[in-house]
This record gives structure tokens, sequence and C-alpha cells, in this order.
């Protein structure tokens, strides 16, 4: 702990997982997984700009340089908005897999800025710091998008509207509703993945994806499980990604037939979640690893709360 008055010159801060995309809101929607995040470690060094120390856990062999990495790149972002004098040493600890579509990259991002938000006399806003991890994400899939920061950011379900100047809007969700998330051991690099997405979208797709957001969005708020269930399909981005992960339909149908409200690929994939009742969420999970497992595909699982917490501070001194 600090004394009164005195900002702590080492922090170390906490960020979930998350959904991106929950099936129907491409880059827009995303919900936290507090099951499985990554933590970071900032000590106060006088001389400006960033050293990463160390990066272990799942992952190891991520950049060690800070314009490479994501946190890094987060950290020299928020150090030019406020204009420091001083700089940081980072220590990376992931929990994350690599190319899991669980939010990886934005996780790191969020918890080193919000570990260097605890070391400012004026902190930086939520928005703010959404803003300065977007730019640590980018170095990571190729371009800025908040569906990963905002809700390792924020918790929970969250729309994010706008990228130079996001809107965030957490979104209420019926407290009956577990997801299930299964990390089948595969990897897709959110480049690949954004890659192999067509350049147009069928007028069609477009009225259908649109009336499934908004579907999604009105059951959560007004605790419409039917709602919910009849708008959790994504005709757009899912069938163009889902040639990257074996067994996809199978695990799909496998979720469907256990009771899950809807099923699809956690960002970039190649993790799988599903949406359902906290009494069917066993089965489920069940479910879908055992269709993995007859592919001889291992899995991770975790069975998570929609309505999850954001990133925090663990310890400052």
């Amino acid at each position: 702990m600090t004394s009164p008055g005195k900002m702590p010159d080492s922090v170390t801060a906490f960020a979930p997982g998350s959904v991106a995309n929950v099936a129907i809101g491409f880059d827009i929607l995303g919900f936290s997984v507090d099951a499985v995040g990554d933590r970071v470690t900032l000590q106060r060094r006088a001389q400006p700009g960033v050293a990463i120390k160390s990066i272990t856990g799942v992952v190891d062999d991520l950049p060690l340089e800070a314009e490479k990495n994501t946190a890094g790149q987060a950290l020299l972002a928020l150090a030019a908005m406020r204009g420091l004098d001083f700089g940081f040493e980072m220590r990376i600890q992931k929990g994350i897999p690599l190319a899991s579509g669980l939010g990886g990259s934005a996780a790191s991002a969020v918890a080193a800025v919000v570990a260097a938000n605890a070391m400012l006399e004026e902190p930086l806003t939520r928005i703010e710091l959404l803003k300065v991890a977007m730019e640590g994400e980018a170095v990571a899939s190729g371009s800025r998008h908040a569906d990963n920061i905002s809700p390792s950011l924020f918790g929970g379900l969250v729309l994010t509207v706008g990228i130079d100047n996001p809107r965030v809007k957490q979104i209420p969700v019926p407290e009956v509703i577990h997801a299930v998330i299964v990390h089948p051991h595969l990897q897709v690099s959110t480049k690949q993945a954004r890659a192999i997405l067509s350049r147009t979208v069928n007028m069609s797709d477009f009225v259908w994806q649109t009336a499934n957001l908004a579907g999604f969005i009105s059951g959560c708020y007004t605790n419409d499980l039917d709602l919910i269930k009849a708008s959790l399909e994504d005709v757009i981005i899912e069938k163009q990604r889902q040639v990257l992960i074996p067994g996809f339909n199978e695990v799909r149908a496998a979720a469907l037939d256990k009771g899950a409200l809807g099923c699809s690929i956690s960002g970039a994939g190649p993790t799988l979640f599903a949406l359902c009742l906290e009494r069917d969420a066993r089965a489920v999970r069940d479910a879908m690893t055992g269709e993995f497992a007859r592919l001889n595909i291992a899995t991770d699982k975790w069975i998570a709360p929609v309505q999850s917490g954001g990133a925090h501070v663990v310890s400052s001194e």
C-alpha cells in the first residue's frame, strides 16, 4: 500500500479475456470472461519510454520491443497523451493462449494502461484508456477496433460505437445466462481471420444481420430469452471463418442440441462460445468438447457468467 497523497511506484493490474463479436456484432459487441486473463506489473523508472523485462505464463515468445508489443504500444500511446516525463518497466504474465480468439492482445494492453493509470496524479478517463489501449491492439490485428478492448476494460456485455470518438454502452444480460467457452488447441491469428473476409456484403444478409443485432440487444434489455435465442445467429462472418475451425458445424450443432441459445466463433477464433441457461451449461460444455475430442483435438474450457467484472488493479506499492 502507498501512503496518502503519494502515487505508487509499482502497480499490478488484471484484465479479463473477452468474446468479441458475439455472433451478430462484428467489431462492435463483446463480453468479458473473467475466468481467464492477463496480469501486467509496472515499475516506475526515471527514463521515459517502456522496457519490457519479462513475458511469462501460457505465452512467452511475444516481442520484447515496446513498439511491437500490444501492451508496450498502449503504454507508449498513454505516455504521449499525457506527456509523461517518466517511463515504465513492464512484466507481463499471460493467462490467455496465443491466437485463441479470447482477446489476449487486448487484455495485455488493457492491463498495462489500467496499471499505468493508477500511477498518474491526473488519471485518464475510461474512454481515454480505451483509446490508448486500441493503439496497442492495432499492433496485433492491423487496425484499431474495440470489441475486445471495451469488454476487457469495462466488464460485462458491451456495445462500442465509433473508433475516433467511441461511445460505450454496457448492456444488461439476464442473470440466468452463462457462457460456455471452449478453446480447441489450434491457432488462428486475427490478421489471418480478417484477411479471409469478403469486402462486400449481400444486402439481404445485411438486413438479416441488422435485425439479429437489434433483436439480441432488445432481448437482453427485456429479459426475453426466446428473442435472444432467435437473434443469436451470424449470417455474414461465421460462414466465412468456419473453414478455419475443424468440426465447427458439428460442435455448434451439439451445443444447440443440449439447449444452448446460440453458439458461434469467439472473435477471430478458433475458440467457440455458447450462451445458455446456467442449468444447461455443463451439458453444453461436455457436448462441445466431446465433438472436438472425436477429431482428436484437445481443448480448454470454462463456464462463466456473462455479467462479470472488467480490468482492475490487483496491488500497488
